[in-house]
């Protein structure tokens, strides 16, 4: 098996596998990692977490 992120073999390493919930609940791989480097490299390269942060704002109707 391959990085997600960089393509290494994962069997030199000690890797960090990655899991989605379906829309059934189940779990599915999403991925495997060398290390968390990689695996946040690629959140940050396909904008994982884009938009999924709350809004805030310092005033008080929260505009």
């Amino acid at each position: 098996m391959e990085c997600t992120y960089c393509a290494s073999n994962l069997a030199g390493y000690d890797p960090v596998f990655v899991e989605e919930t379906a829309a059934d609940g189940s779990r599915v791989g999403a991925g495997g990692f060398c290390n968390y480097a990689c695996l946040a490299a690629h959140i940050e390269d396909t904008a994982l977490t884009d938009g999924d942060t709350c809004a805030w704002s310092p005033d008080a109707d929260g505009e």
